[in-house]
């Protein structure tokens, strides 16, 4: 209960309010810690999804809120700083990767999205597939921390 109440408040206080500053070395602290975490998990989730559950989505999903943790953490401004980055233009270059990547397969008389993969050889992993569908998976995640992070910048501008 006491959460919802500090949430409350700052929901509450009008902009430019009586705001108290606080000293926020611990959430900065975590927050370090805990967006590389996120962002490896999300790396993982991406990796892992065109065998099991994951891929662009979830891996996109996870990625933004790596970026919103940051956003709350540390300031927009601050954050905007060291990420320089349209995110509305990332979102657009997303969603035409996926779309391209959905017609390679029209363009062989094939169905939209058919996938296709082969295998590598590389010197560090040895025998590497390549898929397609990494591609799309690539495209669907660049839309979804784009749009992810687009929804949540716009809701704090209206504050």
């Amino acid at each position: 209960m006491p959460g919802w109440a500090s949430i409350s408040w700052f929901i509450s206080v009008p902009k430019g309010g009586n705001q108290m500053k606080t000293n926020d070395v611990i959430l900065k602290s975590v927050t370090r810690v805990a967006a590389v975490i996120i962002l490896t998990f999300s790396i993982y989730l991406f990796m892992n999804g065109h065998h099991h559950p994951g891929g662009g989505f979830i891996g996109g999903l996870s990625t933004a809120s790596a970026i919103v943790l940051l956003y709350l953490s540390y300031g927009i401004e601050k954050v905007r700083e060291n990420i320089r980055m349209d995110f509305k233009k990332l979102a657009a270059i997303g969603v035409l990767i996926a779309v391209v990547t959905g017609m390679a397969g029209v363009v062989f008389g094939e169905p939209f999205l058919t996938q296709t993969f082969g295998h590598v050889e590389l010197p560090v992993f040895g025998d590497t597939e390549l898929a397609s569908a990494l591609i799309f998976d690539t495209g669907v995640a660049l839309a979804v921390i784009g749009t992810a992070v687009n929804i949540i910048l716009s809701i704090s501008e209206d504050r």
